[in-house]
């Protein structure tokens, strides 16, 4: 029997496209083993530590099995497909939109037993078809993530992701109904909608199809019992799209909403299509829609151009929104981007104290989120993962991570859980009524 293995690096899109390889190699008869016939290796650019690792991987694979085929698939070949075919070892390079192409690529190499460069990078095209990739299962997952559009049209000053990814490209309704069902069939309860600019969906249509309208016809599934969104930018969020959201009475209160920075100066900068006023604004309308809704972001420290005072700017904008968590990254300077271009870079140093800074005040805002939960009943998704002997986990719908009595609860079991206290960064209750 041959026998393959996936490694992936990068955000839930790269996971769930590994998932379904996965699932194509296993019906084509191969098995998982970490010494195998076949390597994938699923790589990411977002980072220079993301190109660094993409690297190592490769070098990992080829130490593990020196006969074994290497291909190297998604972002970072895709912008820098010559580098990627010039490593040592790798057999097959593709690029991001043509992924269901590599069990076929790596199954006949090994049949013809010869190893021989295979470069199937290729230019994005207008109005580019998604690539055909489903899943029908998530291993040791409770909660499945669902890809519903690729690619990016609003070209951040920093980014690479409309290099790597093309222009935005959504699934058919129909077809992610579907795969929603099957999943559903399986088990799954909570469905998370994800894709490079989930809120472009349907952008690339004809027909009048969008986001909310995914939503809604995946809710109308009865075994379906939760809805989550990920990254959203503010300017997406009305109140008639959130109104319609909390009707289908599916709908997660968790909005993981882009930021990037604090200070107005710098989103200028960075390109991005809003400021602090209609993010602010944007947020104070989840909550009205969303009463206990929790708001998560990502932060860039150390853009080019930022002062002390933007990130004052930042750090104070933080404070006063109360997010629940924070991704705070350094920046990183891309080649090819306008921000790599741009004169006064932040030193490295100062992007570590800011970094650094920030952290802080992240574990004061989060903590003060969870402490204000305590009291309130939270309907909570029960993994069998856990950090505590006595307990088992699971996630609240405004994606808290909260424990109860192990014995009280199944997997897989939907359950409203009155909060107690924290504990670390966690939260504990006792089960209070079973849902489903």
């Amino acid at each position: 029997m041959q026998t393959f293995n996936i490694e992936t690096l990068g955000c839930k899109v790269n996971q769930y496209e590994s998932e379904a390889i996965s699932e194509m190699f296993l019906k084509k008869g191969y098995k998982k083993s970490d010494d195998a016939d076949v390597y994938i290796i699923n790589t990411c650019t977002v980072t220079n530590m993301s190109d660094r690792k993409s690297r190592q991987m490769i070098s990992k694979a080829k130490k593990n099995n020196p006969n074994a085929i290497i291909a190297v698939i998604g972002c970072y070949s895709q912008v820098k497909s010559e580098d990627v075919k010039n490593i040592e070892g790798v057999d097959i390079v593709l690029g991001s939109r043509n992924k269901e192409m590599v069990v076929e690529l790596c199954d006949n190499m090994l049949k013809e037993k010869t190893h021989k460069t295979i470069d199937e990078v290729n230019d994005f095209t207008k109005n580019e078809e998604i690539e055909k990739l489903n899943i029908s299962n998530q291993l040791d997952m409770t909660r499945a993530y669902m890809k519903i559009q690729d690619g990016c049209n609003m070209y951040c000053s920093y980014c690479l992701i409309p290099y790597a990814r093309g222009p935005v490209s959504s699934r058919k309704l129909e077809d992610i109904v579907n795969e929603a069902k099957r999943l559903s069939e399986n088990g799954y309860k909570e469905i998370i909608l994800t894709g490079i600019h989930v809120a472009s969906y349907g952008k690339d249509f004809k027909e009048d199809i969008s986001l909310i309208n995914v939503i809604e016809d995946i809710a109308k599934i009865d075994k379906i019992k939760r809805i989550r969104l990920s990254s959203m930018e503010p300017r997406h969020i009305t109140r008639e799209f959130l109104e319609r959201m909390k009707n289908t009475k599916k709908a997660c209160d968790h909005f993981h909403l882009s930021l990037q920075s604090g200070s107005d100066h710098v989103l200028k900068l960075m390109n991005r299509k809003y400021d602090t006023k209609l993010y602010k604004q944007k947020v104070q309308l989840i909550k009205d829609v969303f009463e206990n809704a929790a708001i998560t972001t990502d932060i860039i420290c150390g853009f080019p151009n930022e002062t002390d005072q933007d990130f004052k700017d930042t750090v104070k904008f933080v404070e006063d929104i109360g997010f629940s968590k924070v991704h705070i990254f350094k920046y990183s300077k891309r080649d090819g981007t306008k921000a790599s271009m741009m004169e006064n870079q932040v030193d490295g140093n100062v992007k570590k104290k800011r970094a650094k800074k920030l952290e802080e005040i992240e574990k004061i805002t989060s903590k003060k989120f969870r402490e204000s939960q305590i009291g309130k009943v939270l309907e909570v998704l029960i993994e069998s993962k856990s950090d505590y002997e006595y307990t088992k986990s699971g996630y609240s719908t405004n994606y808290q991570r909260v424990n109860v009595d192990k014995n009280t609860v199944n997997d897989n079991e939907i359950v409203a859980v009155k909060i107690e206290k924290t504990i670390d960064d966690q939260l504990y209750g006792k089960v209070v009524e079973r849902i489903s």
